[in-house]
């Protein structure tokens, strides 16, 4: 990963309501080309890095609340690393058949080499971002050029996206033809095409943006122009790998101190793939909050940006380990 034009861009002037901290925005070309737009926020020399991994659809500045936070409490003894997948906000497209997570797990390793990481190093991921994390973690280790200290996982699964909820959409036919459809248009075209994803599908990522009903309806817009913006390329690309997406097998070896967290009204990853996590991740912690939906850093972000605190702060989850469950079961 090398970096590319426009040239690095560098303030000291933090994110909004935090103390001064250094904030370059920068572009790095992945290893087949695809830039990706990166925020990095504080010192080389810092404690402590958090990279920030975003979901699916949506773009880096679904971790403001988390960014601004966690500077405030931290300054500079933290750096945070946030980016933009490739299809995703700022960063640029790609070719369709490099949507899967694999992919986006290569672009992270090379990430993290090209921007110096060392470690200790927190991986936060979301939603996709969190399948991210876990298809980094992996790879044979020669392939992982930073071992993670600590890991967040906020709404997010190991796979077998197809079997419950809205996800057991991914599993009809229309996936694959809307693919095959999609890859085959002139790019001009495209967008439209996304009006033919199924119903249920289409009302999840908009309508309700992935929150529970009782979210507000500022951030219910934010996320939803968010996904409105995303190229239908990206979305249709993307649903196919995450219909193929499975990292069960890599639970059982993953020695980083995990932290999960799970909302009761989330449609898109309901809660047993939470408890799946938690049961196959040796001593990871799962924290579900019963009325919260899949967008967690904003449905209850003090719950999330503790979890990324305490990862810093002891190199343990919030919890003493043994998958406890607080506020409220998981069935």
């Amino acid at each position: 990963m090398t970096p590319q034009t426009p040239p690095t861009r560098c303030s000291r002037r933090g994110m909004p309501g935090t103390r001064r901290s250094l904030v370059c925005n920068r572009i790095l070309a992945t290893r087949d080309g695809v830039p990706l737009s990166v925020r990095d926020c504080g010192s080389r020399a810092a404690d402590h890095t958090v990279v920030l991994l975003h979901g699916f659809c949506l773009n880096k500045d679904s971790w403001n609340i988390q960014m601004t936070q966690l500077i405030r409490h931290w300054g500079n003894n933290i750096r945070i690393i946030s980016y933009d997948h490739r299809g995703h906000g700022d960063s640029g497209g790609a070719p369709m058949h490099t949507y899967h997570i694999d992919r986006l797990a290569d672009d992270l390793a090379g990430l993290l080499v090209a921007l110096g990481v060392t470690g200790p190093l927190t991986l936060v991921g979301h939603s996709m971002g969190g399948m991210t994390a876990l298809a980094y973690l992996g790879r044979p280790a020669s392939k992982r050029p930073v071992e993670p200290e600590s890991l967040v996982l906020v709404a997010t699964a190991a796979g077998k996206l197809g079997s419950r909820g809205l996800g057991r959409l991914l599993g009809t036919p229309a996936t694959s033809m809307l693919y095959q459809l999609v890859r085959r248009m002139p790019r001009a075209g495209t967008d439209e095409v996304i009006r033919l994803l199924p119903r249920p599908v289409y009302a999840a990522l908009t309508r309700h943006g992935g929150y529970g009903d009782a979210a507000p309806k500022s951030s219910v817009a934010v996320s939803a122009a968010a996904i409105n913006a995303t190229p239908s390329t990206t979305i249709i690309g993307f649903l196919r790998g995450l219909k193929d997406y499975d990292r069960y097998q890599t639970l059982s070896s993953i020695t980083a101190n995990t932290t999960i967290i799970s909302g009761g009204a989330d449609r898109l990853t309901p809660t047993w793939h939470a408890r799946d996590l938690a049961d196959g991740i040796p001593g990871a912690t799962l924290i579900h909050r019963p009325t919260a939906g899949h967008m967690l850093m904003h449905e209850v972000p003090q719950v999330v940006t503790g979890a990324i605190s305490c990862a810093i702060a002891a190199g343990r989850p919030v919890l003493a380990p043994g998958n406890q469950v607080s506020e409220g079961r998981v069935s």
